[in-house]
């Protein structure tokens, strides 16, 4: 069996005397899709903020590719390839599309870059998110979906090894959600890890090989679509007694 890319092991955060997270355990296979679910303020995105270094944990370890990353900066985290994206896209607007790309490459990819062209490459990300015709537009005139797509194309540029997807397709239609799962399909056909935090359930089960449920920062179940869906614990967290 082969090592995975990520291992989450013993992870307590606090705010104050809140404790957000308490004593997560959670681990990532290469290549692996990741759904990561539960109710409102289960502390998802505060997991998300510790695998990505913007948040410190007060206890356990991350590991990333064999290595110990606890208490890393997030910009030495995603130097490493951990990328990830945000509830609500902020590009650079008074920047072009691609220009918006360049940076990650420059400050995030550099170590890792291929040894060719850097627009051409950029126009690769572009592709894949269908805005390769309009790669030299302001990126201020972009619609909600296109700055989706857009924010996954960022990520894909800084070369990650592991996406933290933040709720991508919050606000989007149903049409605009399947867009948004054939772009993460395809990043994750690419080669890379995706842990996708989504309310949406048809989008989390279509995509993920496997879900991890918090519920008040604990992990109450982790398994395949199927289990989690015939899980009572999860169906208690959600709908109660």
């Amino acid at each position: 069996m082969t090592e995975p890319i990520l291992s989450v092991t013993n992870l307590t955060k606090r705010f104050g005397g809140f404790v957000a997270l308490d004593g997560v355990d959670v681990s990532l296979g290469d290549k692996e899709r990741l759904g990561l679910i539960g109710p409102n303020g289960s502390g998802k995105t505060t997991l998300i903020n510790c695998i990505s270094g913007a948040l410190y944990n007060e206890q356990g370890k991350v590991n990333f590719e064999g290595s110990d990353v606890t208490g890393t900066t997030a910009s030495s985290r995603a130097k490493l390839g951990i990328i990830r994206t945000f509830q609500i896209p902020r590009p650079f607007r008074s920047m072009t599309i691609i220009e918006n790309l360049l940076i990650p490459m420059e400050y995030a990819a550099s170590g890792r870059m291929e040894s060719r062209n850097l627009r051409d490459q950029a126009m690769e990300s572009l592709e894949i998110v269908g805005l390769q015709d309009r790669a030299d537009e302001n990126s201020a005139n972009l619609t909600q979906i296109d700055m989706r797509r857009l924010e996954l194309a960022r990520a894909l540029s800084a070369k990650p090894s592991l996406l933290l997807s933040d709720e991508t397709m919050a606000g989007l239609s149903s049409s605009e959600v399947d867009e948004v799962l054939d772009i993460l399909f395809a990043l994750n056909g690419r080669g890379v890890a995706v842990i996708m935090i989504e309310h949406i359930m048809r989008a989390v089960m279509k995509y993920s090989e496997r879900i991890v449920v918090l519920d008040a920062g604990k992990k109450i179940a982790d398994g395949s679509p199927d289990e989690i869906v015939n899980n009572r614990d999860v169906e208690r967290a959600y709908l109660g007694e």
